[in-house]
C-alpha cells in the first residue's frame, strides 16, 4: 500500500525544478534556525516546501534541495525515501492516508480503507496505508492532506470524500457528536457540583 520508493518507469520525467521566490525565502528562513555549517538540519522542512510547490518530490527537486543545503544528493534521497510523508511520484489533489493499526482496525478501518480505495483515481484522490496517526481515541482516522478526519466509518468517509469532490472542505476532526476526544454525546461524569 505505502509507496516508499518509486519505480522510475512509474515516475514522469521532470526536467527542472526551482523554488519560487516566496518559497526560496522560506528556505532561507528555515536554514537560519540552525548554526553555520548545520544547514542540512533543515532538510525535512525544505523537502516539504519542495513537495508542496511541485505536488510531489521529483529527483530534480531533491537535487535542488541538496544543492541549497550543501548536501550530497544521496543523503537527501535517503531522507525522502525513509519518511512516508514524502511522495516520490505524482498523486491526486487529495492524499488519503488511512491508519490501519490496531485501534483503527478494531473500530473499522478496513471499511474506511475500502471506501478510500474505491474513490482513488490518481487525479482527485490517492490513497496510502499508514501506521498510527496518533488519534487512537477517535479511531478510525484518515489524514487528508494536512487535516485529520476522525471517528469514521464507511458512510462518513464517503460523505467527506463527496464534499471534496464538490469543491467543499469538510470540517476536520470527529465526524460524530464528540468534542475533540470527549465521550460521544458529551460528559457522563463530573458534570457539576
Amino acid at each position: 500500500m505505502a509507496m516508499i520508493t518509486a519505480d522510475p518507469k512509474d515516475v514522469p520525467h521532470v526536467a527542472a525544478f526551482a523554488f519560487t521566490p516566496e518559497n526560496l525565502a522560506k528556505v532561507k528562513e528555515l536554514v537560519s534556525h540552525y548554526p553555520p555549517g548545520r544547514q542540512a538540519s533543515a532538510v525535512i522542512g525544505v523537502l516539504d516546501l519542495a513537495q508542496r510547490q511541485q505536488g510531489w518530490l521529483p529527483r530534480v527537486a531533491m537535487d535542488e534541495v541538496a544543492k541549497l543545503l550543501d548536501m550530497a544528493p544521496i543523503r537527501v534521497y535517503e531522507i525522502a525515501t525513509f519518511y512516508t510523508m514524502f511522495q516520490l511520484k505524482p498523486r491526486g489533489k487529495y492524499l488519503l492516508q488511512v491508519c490501519t493499526t490496531t485501534p483503527c482496525w478494531l473500530r473499522g478501518s478496513e471499511a474506511v480503507m475500502k471506501a478510500c480505495q474505491q474513490a482513488a483515481d490518481g487525479t482527485t484522490f490517492s490513497v496510502q496505508e499508514v501506521e498510527c496517526l496518533g488519534g487512537c481515541v477517535n479511531a478510525p482516522v484518515v489524514q487528508i492532506n494536512d487535516d485529520f478526519y476522525e471517528d469514521l466509518d464507511e458512510a462518513s468517509i464517503t460523505r467527506v470524500l463527496d464534499a471534496f469532490r464538490r469543491g467543499e472542505t469538510p470540517k476536520p476532526g470527529p465526524q460524530v457528536d464528540r468534542q475533540t476526544s470527549a465521550p460521544i454525546g458529551g460528559a457522563t461524569t463530573l458534570r457539576g457540583e
